[in-house]
């Protein structure tokens, strides 16, 4: 589905141009002739994208519509161009105040309107990932995303004298930390220490602007790193080549500060959304592969590890083993001291297996109490004196929980993985082997028999 942009504009000749240019471009465009209509129809349409004159005559100017668009808790997430008068910087100045994104100036050209467009269509792109990955509703998202909106950036100003680095980090300055360098190779060197938006100048006069902007893009550490580059507005062959590099916005000479900062801002929203998005995503993989009490994987995380292993061994015979461990009387010790006593043992038993495991060896909880490893290039014998050699370390070692000393047993089954074998055949065998150790009286070792005895 293409991106739905709402023209609000109270004359018509100027709706139509935009609607032309903006379907060109496969847009979805919608029209209003009033701040009361944009605002009825972004309640009732799912819009990606206004496109707001500032000036209307009649009830409610632009300024006025985005205002309220913007106080509205399901519609202020959606990204807001202001169209102003180019000699109207006081215009630029309301607009931001009443929560405009960006802003255009008359007479609008194709490269500055494609340039906005496709800056703030991704924001709102990279918005609503976020909101849906969380689970939130623009309704009851706005904290999550005003927290983000308001930390300051990490700007790194690459430029010399010709593009006037000093006067953008007076600019800038005020609100985010902000770093000038003047070599390109340093340039490269510091962007790779958590910067959060690099200003480049394709003006300079001791390097090709161009030439850096390639290098971060093409680089893999600075890749996502967005790049705001500003230049002369008479060399549009220039910032074209730029947006084919990678460049993610512009501005053009001479910098005007309320356009600068609007830039840099949506910029790093867009940035900071998508971290948070990452960081959100990183965290729910971890939930998916591990346990979060013991910090172990969990059995998914278990059986994606183990598969290289049934391969290596079909392939060349390499041998490993399964080790399945259970805690001995697991439940009484729940019913007797309680769940939270419960899982201060499990923790610390699990803790226990890890440290007397080796750091190849594949080492999970694979549900309740009990605990599997896999031990890579492991006979079954090896992985048998592995076994018992941490039964007998839990078995002789009290474990501690709120000053009582306990005398924990674990019992354990290994299976050595034979050729051909799948997962669910080779735990069947050590889970075998571990309920005949408990029926011999637990805290102690079994050895499963062997695949063709176990399918007998």
């Amino acid at each position: 589905m293409s991106a739905r942009i709402l023209v609000v504009d109270d004359l018509a000749p100027n709706r139509n141009l935009l609607d032309v240019k903006l379907s060109a471009d496969y847009y979805d465009v919608l029209t209003a002739e009033s701040g009361e209509e944009a605002l009825e129809i972004a309640s009732k349409e799912r819009l990606d994208l206004i496109l707001m004159d500032a000036i209307m005559p009649g009830g409610m100017d632009g300024f006025e519509a985005c205002r309220r668009l913007k106080a509205d808790p399901a519609l202020y997430h959606i990204p807001v161009i202001m169209v102003t008068a180019l000699e109207e910087t006081a215009d630029r100045i309301r607009g931001l105040e009443a929560g405009a994104d960006d802003f255009i100036t008359k007479p609008i050209d194709d490269f500055n309107l494609t340039a906005r467009v496709r800056s703030l269509l991704r924001l709102k792109m990279t918005t609503d990932q976020l909101m849906s990955h969380t689970g939130h509703s623009a309704e009851n998202c706005r904290p999550m995303l005003d927290q983000i909106q308001g930390r300051p950036g990490r700007l790194l100003l690459i430029g010399d004298e010709g593009g006037q680095p000093a006067k953008i980090d007076r600019t800038l300055g005020q609100t985010h930390e902000t770093t000038i360098v003047t070599d390109p190779v340093e340039a490269i060197r510091r962007a790779k220490a958590g910067i959060d938006l690099v200003i480049v100048s394709l003006v300079a006069r001791s390097f090709d602007g161009l030439r850096v902007c390639a290098s971060l893009r093409f680089n893999n550490d600075t890749a996502d790193i967005p790049i705001l580059a500003i230049g002369d507005p008479d060399d549009q062959p220039c910032f074209i080549r730029a947006f084919d590099i990678g460049v993610n916005d512009s501005v053009m000479r001479p910098v005007e500060s309320q356009e600068l900062s609007a830039r840099v801002n949506t910029l790093l929203r867009r940035k900071f959304y998508a971290d948070s998005l990452r960081e959100n995503f990183n965290e729910d993989l971890e939930m998916v592969v591990s346990d979060p009490l013991t910090g172990l994987g969990n059995r998914r995380f278990f059986e994606r590890q183990v598969e290289p292993l049934f391969d290596t061994l079909n392939l060349d015979g390499t041998p490993f083993s399964i080790l399945v461990f259970d805690i001995d009387h697991f439940k009484r010790v729940n019913d007797i001291l309680g769940h939270d006593m419960g899982d201060q043992i499990l923790k610390e038993v699990a803790a226990r297996i890890v440290t007397n495991m080796r750091a190849i060896d594949i080492v999970s909880r694979y549900g309740g109490e009990e605990f599997m490893i896999a031990m890579p290039g492991t006979s079954e014998a090896e992985a048998f004196q592995a076994a018992d050699r941490v039964r007998s370390f839990i078995a002789g070692t009290p474990i501690f929980v709120e000053g009582q000393a306990l005398s924990i047993t674990i019992s354990a089954g290994v299976a050595q993985v034979e050729q051909n074998e799948q997962l669910r055949g080779v735990f069947r065998r050590a889970d075998s082997a571990l309920y005949q150790a408990k029926r011999e009286g637990r805290n102690q070792v079994a050895a499963a028999a062997s695949q063709t005895v176990a399918a007998a």
